[in-house]
């Protein structure tokens, strides 16, 4: 998960009560959170929903709320539905969502599990925890299945990505321009603009020489 710092001004269409899925609402979400659902972190995916954090259960004060709406993918949100509602903010300025649940990568595409580990007993890390497993992990139905594969396959690809760029700056006949050319590179893979950056942060966190260079720089 990421931090994100939602700007203060309400779309009109919410603001006047019209409605909390207008483009104005969607463009403005989708800036906020750098186009990646707020759960898996997938970067512009294909069906795009606004989501009520707290469920809004036909009440307009929740349901349009700007601070209650957040952006995220069809998949995540099907899985929530109106079931979690004591999660990890990650619009909460004095909430650290990244450092609260540890994420760690599939090391094969074809992993059938990935780490999903809080870093507390708080009730809303427990929460937090229990839905991402359902999201990166559960089988519970053959299609959660099918688009959970095929999510891990995803962030395998982007730990590959972080891999190649590990192994240049690791090599024994890196020159020295090279090695901080693949410390720029890992350093815009860790950034909450790019998808899946919690899995990169805590390899990088997991590294001696990485979480040196560069574990002060993640927020």
């Amino acid at each position: 998960m990421f931090n994100v710092k939602r700007g203060d001004e309400v779309p009109a269409s919410l603001a006047a009560r019209r409605s909390y899925k207008d483009e104005d609402v969607v463009k403005a979400l989708e800036r906020a959170f750098h186009k990646k659902c707020y759960l898996c972190e997938t970067k512009e995916p294909q069906d795009i929903n606004v989501e009520h954090f707290v469920a809004h259960q036909n009440n307009d004060d929740l349901k349009y709320d700007w601070s209650n709406l957040y952006f995220s993918c069809g998949r995540c949100n099907n899985i929530k539905l109106q079931y979690f509602n004591n999660l990890l903010d990650c619009c909460a300025p004095n909430q650290d969502v990244f450092r609260e649940i540890k994420l760690l990568p599939p090391r094969t595409p074809g992993a059938r599990k990935l780490v999903v580990e809080r870093q507390s007993e708080d009730a809303r890390s427990v929460e937090t925890e229990q839905l991402l497993e359902k999201i990166y992990n559960s089988d519970h139905t053959v299609n959660k299945a099918v688009t959970g594969s095929y999510l891990r396959k995803k962030i395998n690809t982007q730990f590959a990505l972080f891999h190649k760029w590990l192994n240049v700056y690791y090599a024994e006949d890196a020159l020295e321009a090279e090695r901080e050319d693949a410390l720029e590179r890992i350093q815009v893979l860790m950034s909450d603009q790019s998808q899946y950056s919690a899995f990169i942060k805590w390899c990088i966190l997991d590294d001696e020489d990485l979480n040196e260079l560069l574990g002060p720089l993640i927020n």
